[in-house]
């Protein structure tokens, strides 16, 4: 089922009303819920960069994809839980928003190639490199996706500290609270190459690289915090 539900994601995203209901709903949220929670971007213009580009975000609440899509002017693309499209109308209108369902608590190989092959025709889709929402500023451990999807499209990987967010919609909540929200953006990574310049990029590299990107998000995390609350943390 998980291969012809994401054909029919894929298919339907592909729709001019699809993306008329993209900027709506993107419209709709800058207009209202901006101003609601108060939402600062930092360096928010790199996701504007053209090319396939991953956005890595840390995550803590379903909001997390919608203010970072609302950040650029790209359609950003997404990976969602695959149960969110077994219901038509909810299925349409996450496939319009440019989700892609993948099934939860285990390696959704299929999907990482569909991401793959909307990555090599130059989109921009966020993958959370913590896999399901966390609790608190941590980053939890991450998974290879990220990494492994920029070794094979050479696509960069972009960082994001999100603050905020989760004591606006915490796991359970039924109604959102108002809280100031904070996004960091951080500079574009470079993908894992392989040793000699040829060939398959190594287990190690993508260990190494996903590890790295683990700092940065811990480094932009604790930058979104202190944004949240009103405090300066000089760049390094």
């Amino acid at each position: 089922m998980s291969a012809e539900l994401r054909a029919v994601a894929l298919s339907r995203g592909e729709r001019r009303s699809s993306l008329w209901l993209y900027r709506f709903v993107r419209g709709t949220v800058r207009a209202v819920v901006h101003p609601l929670l108060r939402v600062r971007a930092r360096n928010a213009e790199v996701l504007d960069r053209p090319g396939p580009t991953i956005l890595a975000p840390v995550h803590r609440s379903h909001l997390d994809s919608v203010l970072v899509a609302c950040q650029s002017r790209r359609r950003i693309r997404a990976l969602g839980k695959e149960s969110l499209f077994t219901t038509p109308g909810v299925s349409y209108v996450c496939a319009a928003l440019g989700a892609i369902p993948v099934r939860r608590g285990e390696a959704d190989r299929d999907a990482l190639q569909a991401a793959k092959a909307l990555l090599d025709r130059g989109e921009s889709m966020i993958v959370f490199p913590e896999g399901g929402r966390r609790y608190g500023n941590e980053i939890g451990p991450l998974f290879d996706g990220a990494a492994w999807l920029a070794a094979r499209t050479g696509a960069p990987v972009v960082p994001i500290g999100i603050a905020g967010t989760e004591a606006v919609l915490p796991m359970g909540a039924k109604r959102p609270h108002r809280s100031r929200v904070a996004i960091v953006v951080g500079d574009p990574m470079t993908p894992p190459r392989p040793p000699d310049g040829k060939g398959r990029v190594t287990r190690q590299a993508i260990s190494q690289f996903t590890a790295e990107l683990s700092a940065e998000l811990a480094r932009l995390q604790a930058e979104a915090v202190d944004m949240a609350a009103g405090r300066s943390r000089a760049a390094s």
